[in-house]
C-alpha cells in the first residue's frame, strides 16, 4: 500500500486537490445508480435552501434599508450606491452560509447514502486501516453538534465578510474571494466528516489532518464551492465531493488513496 507522507508546493496540492473531486466525478460512470440515489437528499435541501434564498432575495432592498438609515438624507445617487454595497455584502455573507448548510444538512438526511458512497471508496483503495464502530446514535448527535459548532463559525465568518464589503472599489471582490476561500475550506471539513468518524477522529483531530494539506484542501474545497455555484451544480457536485473528500481523508492521514498494485 502506498502512503503519502510528503506535502506537495501550494500549487501542486491546489491542483492535486481539484483532481481529488475530479475522480469524484468519475464514480457518476462506475457507479452511476449509487451516485444517483446520493443526489436525492441534495434535491430535499436544494428546494429548502432555494426558498429561503429567494425569501431573502425578496427582501433584500428592505434589508439594505434597515441597515442604512444614516443614508436617509443622503442624495440619491450615494444613498442607492450604498444600498446596493449593503445588498452585495449580504449575498456575499448568505451565499457562503447557504452553501456549508447546504453540504451539512444534505449529509444528515443523506447519512446512509454517503456512508455507502464514501466505503464504496475505501474498498477500491484497500479498505480502512484501523475502523472505529461507533453507535448510529452517537454518531448522528455527534456529527450534528460539530456540524453545529462550524455552522457559528461560518456565520460569524460570513457578518465578517459582510462588513469587508463596506470598504469602497475592493471590498465587494475582496469578501466574494475570501467567501470562496473560507467556504472551500468549511466544505472540505464538512464532506471530509464520514471518512474521517470511520476512523474515530473528532472535530479538531480533523482540522489538525487537514491543515497539513492545507493547499490541497484548498483545491478540493474551492473547487466544491464554485461547482455549487451554477446553477443544479450542487446536485451533480454534492456526490462526488463525498466520494473525493474520502480521498482527501485518507490522503491526509498518509493513507492510500490510489488503488493497491
Amino acid at each position: 500500500m502506498t502512503t503519502n507522507t510528503t506535502k506537495p508546493g501550494f500549487l501542486t496540492g491546489f491542483v492535486l486537490g481539484m483532481r481529488l473531486l475530479g475522480r469524484g466525478f468519475r464514480l457518476w460512470a462506475t457507479s452511476p445508480r449509487l451516485m444517483l440515489i446520493g443526489a436525492i437528499p441534495g434535491l430535499i435541501t436544494l428546494v429548502l435552501l432555494v426558498a429561503a434564498a429567494v425569501a431573502l432575495g425578496l427582501n433584500l432592498d428592505t434589508l439594505s434599508r434597515v441597515l442604512t438609515p444614516f443614508a436617509t438624507g443622503w442624495d440619491e445617487v450615494y444613498r442607492t450606491g450604498i444600498r446596493i454595497v449593503v445588498m452585495a455584502a449580504i449575498a456575499g455573507a448568505a451565499l457562503l452560509i447557504f452553501i456549508y448548510s447546504y453540504a451539512a444538512i444534505t449529509l444528515l438526511i443523506g447519512q446512509p447514502f454517503f456512508e455507502k458512497i464514501s466505503e464504496r471508496v475505501e474498498e477500491s483503495l484497500g479498505g480502512v486501516p484501523a475502523q472505529v464502530e461507533a453507535p448510529l446514535l452517537a454518531s448522528i448527535a455527534r456529527g450534528i453538534g460539530e456540524s453545529l459548532r462550524v455552522l457559528l463559525v461560518t456565520i460569524a465568518i460570513g457578518l465578517g465578510l459582510f462588513l469587508l464589503g463596506f470598504i469602497p472599489l475592493v471590498g465587494t471582490l475582496l469578501a466574494w474571494v475570501l467567501g470562496a476561500i473560507t467556504g472551500g475550506w468549511f466544505l472540505a471539513l464538512e464532506l471530509s466528516t464520514v471518512a474521517f468518524e470511520r476512523r474515530g477522529l473528532a472535530l479538531k483531530q480533523r482540522r489538525k489532518a487537514l491543515a497539513a494539506q492545507r493547499s490541497t484542501t484548498l483545491g478540493f474545497g474551492i473547487a466544491t464551492f464554485l461547482l455549487f455555484l451554477v446553477p443544479l451544480g450542487a446536485l451533480v457536485t454534492m456526490p462526488a465531493a463525498a466520494a473525493g473528500a474520502t480521498m482527501l481523508a485518507r490522503r491526509s492521514l498518509g493513507e492510500a488513496d490510489r488503488p493497491p498494485r
